[in-house]
């Protein structure tokens, strides 16, 4: 979620990434102020559990980091967890105003599903059509082919276009090990995508899906008189998980993507290749669990938390007060989440004129002198530039003090 500490404070970093204690004493001299909690190490937890199953990863969702994984990088068929990008897809769209929850899709020839065995359906009526919002529905509890193909269509023109569409978001995210050839995750040999790649899928659909994210937390959808369960058996276990999506084909055995959150800590798993249902649920369950019980997620400070009043240079007021401008949150092992350090670190040469919101310092969290999450300090009002004569002797007055 930030960018590396050693590029956001290097005054306060030592060529290995860890506080230099005499730059510590520098930003007292600049006017920085140090916020000390306490200094901790980071204690390795007990090794995750081992499955029976092709690949598997555990994220922490507010971080991006990695708490176990086996494979993860693996190329491996994700059957229907490719659902998650169609519906990512069209999320986007309909937030952005370019479709409508209530434009009207049509059920083409091509894509309308008459049921299978291996083939999962909304069960649309061939030439009918269905609202937007009733096929992303279709798409994420149902799992409806016939709705991703028909979706495809309506956005892109055909599947084979819209999977173009797939690949370039694929990459936009960072999802190094994927490749889309369709909407559904039917068997093709070329369609391929890895568990880490697929946690990072799940990870910007919570953050950018906003309210569409409920959906997946929805047990049951009906549509043409037929009521089908979400196939996440998760959902009605563990009332802490609230998504996202399950596959399964004969070549990519059984697979769930899941998130869970607890308290103040979201955490991502998937599971691919387990051989049953029961044992992808069973996986992801103890998967999860091994996760909340050996880690934590502090939040060291919480969003608007009043930092200083800082100095202001050339304004209209001679300082303005300071604050976090999100939370700042870091994850431990539970047995260091009580000893994080926090450094402020605030530039000694803010100048007018400033806008409310304005980045003009960070707040980071540091274990055992080394930065591990850091969040924008922000002025938390506009100050406007002073008039030419206040100006005239605010830069007489700096001079001298710059003498000293």
């Amino acid at each position: 979620m930030t960018a590396p500490a050693n590029k956001l404070l290097p005054s306060l970093l030592d060529k290995n990434n860890s506080i230099n204690p005499l730059s510590i004493i520098k930003s007292f001299v600049l006017g920085s102020s140090i916020l000390a909690v306490s200094s901790a190490s980071f204690a390795a937890p007990v090794p995750p559990p081992e499955m029976d199953n092709t690949a598997y990863i555990l994220m922490d969702y507010d971080t991006g980091t990695i708490l176990a994984e086996k494979n993860a990088d693996q190329p491996l068929p994700p059957a229907s967890l490719t659902k998650m990008m169609t519906s990512h897809i069209i999320e986007n769209k309909l937030m952005s105003g370019e479709i409508k929850e209530t434009d009207p899709v049509l059920m083409s020839e091509k894509a309308w599903c008459r049921g299978s065995s291996e083939e999962s359906c909304m069960y649309v009526p061939v030439n009918k059509t269905a609202t937007v919002i009733d096929m992303l529905r279709g798409i994420i509890i149902q799992s409806g082919n016939d709705a991703s193909i028909a979706m495809a269509e309506h956005i892109a023109g055909s599947e084979q276009a819209f999977a173009e569409l797939m690949n370039a978001e694929a990459k936009k995210l960072g999802m190094k090990n994927t490749h889309f050839v369709n909407a559904t995750g039917m068997p093709d040999e070329g369609h391929r995508s890895s568990a880490r790649d697929l946690a990072i899928l799940a990870r910007a659909i919570i953050k950018q899906g906003g309210d569409y994210y409920k959906i997946y937390s929805e047990k049951e959808f009906t549509y043409n008189n037929i009521t089908q369960g979400n196939r996440n058996a998760l959902l009605r276990t563990d009332n802490t998980v609230d998504g996202l999506k399950t596959g399964h084909t004969s070549n990519a055995g059984y697979c769930l993507a899941a998130s869970s959150l607890r308290n103040n800590m979201r955490l991502i798993s998937v599971i691919m290749g387990s051989k049953s249902m029961q044992q992808r649920a069973d996986q992801s369950r103890e998967l999860l669990n091994w996760g909340f019980g050996h880690f934590d997620t502090k939040v060291v400070a919480p969003t608007n938390q009043f930092v200083q009043d800082v100095p202001v240079y050339f304004g209209e007021q001679d300082s303005v007060k300071a604050a976090t401008g999100e939370a700042l949150k870091v994850l431990t092992s539970k047995t260091q989440s009580s000893k994080i350090s926090t450094v402020v670190n605030i530039s000694d040469n803010v100048q007018a004129p400033i806008a409310k919101g304005q980045e003009i310092g960070r707040m980071m969290a540091v274990i055992d002198g080394k930065s591990v999450a850091s969040v924008p300090i922000v002025a938390t009002e506009a100050v406007e530039k002073s008039g030419i004569f206040k100006r005239a002797w605010q830069h007489i007055a700096k001079f001298f003090v710059n003498l000293f």
